[in-house]
């Protein structure tokens, strides 16, 4: 059933996570921005986390809370993320996202005017040590490819909005891959620090995601948009279609 409940924090400077939708094998939230998505060595909050204390409470569940994550989105990005309620919609969820079944659209705000239409394929490596995403050359060890597409929506300012079409699901790899063609993300101060000033918040939104439901099979389209400041407010005019 749908749902417009927000999970509301109980202790003191708790984040607000509004649901999306709910029901007993799937859980549709909008991830806030600066919070991770999953538990981490800093000990901070972490949104997987008060999630299970939300349902614990709410439903009133003895012991632990089973919540699976089915993807991830970087500690500063916000929206639209999708949780399994049931190990058999994790599962299912899983397959989806190895056969294409789950298709992610994000938003982004880049530096700079680019192509209209683009198809992004690199091969990407991780360095755990510093937690930082380098391209390499497809022989280097480790390197794992990673592809997308994007459209640029509107451009103001020396800035572009795009929308990009996630066909793979590579670490930090939509910051990685605009920022190696010269166009970095708005505010990413990992990846596009020389064209950023400190303190300004990534501009990627994770805006659609696509699935079939685990049980039912039907198609679901769960959406979210970015929040009404600078940069996405110089776009506020543009409708954004849906898939």
């Amino acid at each position: 059933m749908r749902s417009n409940r927000e999970a509301e924090g109980q202790a003191m400077g708790r984040p607000r996570i509004p649901i999306l939708y709910e029901d007993n094998h799937l859980l549709v939230v909008e991830k806030p921005v600066n919070l991770l998505t999953q538990g981490d060595s800093s000990g901070d909050p972490d949104l997987l986390s008060l999630l299970k204390q939300e349902i614990k409470v709410r439903y009133g569940k003895p012991g632990r809370v089973y919540l699976g994550l089915v993807h991830r989105l970087d500690r500063p990005v916000g929206g639209v993320m999708v949780f399994a309620r049931t190990s058999k919609a994790a599962s299912r969820l899983a397959e989806q996202l190895r056969t294409g079944g789950f298709k992610k659209t994000y938003l982004a705000v880049v530096h700079d005017r680019l192509e209209i239409k683009g198809h992004l394929e690199h091969y990407l490596a991780k360095d755990r040590a510093t937690n930082l995403v380098y391209v390499v050359s497809p022989a280097e060890p480790g390197g794992k490819k990673a592809i997308l597409d994007y459209e640029v929506l509107s451009e103001k300012e020396g800035l572009s909005l795009v929308r990009i079409h996630l066909l793979t699901g590579r670490s930090h790899q939509i910051r990685v891959q605009f920022s190696t063609i010269g166009h970095p993300l708005y505010g990413d101060q990992k990846y596009g620090s020389s064209l950023n000033k400190p303190g300004q918040q990534i501009a990627l939104w994770s805006h659609q995601i696509l699935l079939r439901h685990p049980t039912k099979k039907e198609e679901m389209i769960f959406t979210s948009s970015p929040p009404e400041r600078r940069p996405w407010s110089l776009f506020a005019e543009i409708g954004i279609a849906p898939f």
